[in-house]
This record gives C-alpha cells, structure tokens and sequence, in this order.
C-alpha cells in the first residue's frame, strides 16, 4: 500500500537536495519505489518543457532564467500530493524555492562532501557548474555556499558517505516513521 506523507495541511511530499551528484535522484527514484508514490525529478523535467539539455540553458540562456524556470517547475512539483521530488542542486539558491520546499513537505538533505562529489563527476561532463579549470575548487565552492541553505531547508540531514542506495532509502524511511512523517495507509 502507498504511503501517505505529513498531514493533510502540508503538501504530502518528499523533497531531496543537495549538490550535484549527491544521489538525489537515483536515491529519490528507489525511495519512491520503495514507498509506492509517484517520482518527479525536477532537471527532467526542465530538460522535457526545455526541448534541450541544462548544460544548453545554461549556455543559451544564462543561469538566471534556468533558475527562473527551475523556481516556476519546483513550485508546481511542490503542490503534488504524496510524491518523491528530486530537485536540481542550486534549487535552494532563491529563498522563495526553499520556503516552499520546506513548507509543503518533508525535505532531506542528502549530504555528501565537496571532494566525494568530486570523486563521483571528475569524469561527467554533463554537469555545467563543474566545466572549470579547478572543478574540485569549484565544488568546495559550491558546498561552502549551499550547505548552509540545504540545512535551512531541510528537516532531515543523510550523510550519504559510502552507504548503498538501498541502506541510504532505509535511513531517509526510518527518520520520516520516526518522525511520524510517513505512514502505510
């Protein structure tokens, strides 16, 4: 039986963030199987209304605009019932996303360090905020902003570290039961 999440007065939802290649999606797409709710992954979706890739919004139309379209595309996500989101990782950088994130769900901050993220996307040359000569530096950058707002955001902390995907869906599950977030209906 699907799960049934918070109360009838917050969205229902799920959120996870956390910089880049910190699992959220692959670490969203199990818990919602797991939890037999609908998953949304909210760059997916950006990439369908787009026609092209982040990498080429970023390129042809600069950050602020993806930003703007990622606000606008979160801000529907967040309004589903009883769904698992991934959102991209610069997703908290506009306090309008993070206030909606946080109150209409639960949020999970998959944490992972800037140089185990480094580790993970040395190679993957999809992601536009790391094609820079000092990609590590870059990602140190990018932890040294963002953590600050994924914690704001969240109400739950994952140190993702080395743990599996599924031993990292157990966590996420047992501290939303423990917090009587989520329940079998």
């Amino acid at each position: 039986m699907p799960a049934v999440i918070g109360t009838e007065d917050d969205g229902g939802m799920i959120s996870l963030v956390g910089l880049p290649g910190s699992g959220k999606s692959t670490v969203g797409r199990q818990l919602a199987r797991r939890l037999q709710l609908p998953f949304f992954d909210s760059d997916h979706v950006i990439e369908e209304r787009l026609g092209y890739s982040i990498r080429e919004a970023f390129a042809r139309d600069g950050e602020d605009h993806f930003r703007d379209l990622e606000e606008a595309v979160l801000d529907e996500l967040t309004l589903i019932p009883n769904a698992v989101v991934s959102t991209g990782g610069g997703a908290v950088i506009r306090p309008a996303t993070r206030q909606r994130l946080r109150e209409r769900g639960q949020v999970v901050y998959l944490n992972s360090s800037a140089d185990e993220i480094y580790r993970r996307l040395r190679h993957d040359q999809n992601r536009p905020l790391l094609q820079v000569a000092d990609p590590l530096g870059r990602m140190r950058d990018l932890y040294a902003a963002r953590d600050p707002l994924y914690r704001e955001t969240a109400h739950f902390v994952i140190e993702t570290g080395r743990p599996s995907v599924a031993t990292l869906v157990n966590m996420i599950v047992m501290q939303l039961e423990l917090a009587g977030d989520i329940s079998a209906s």
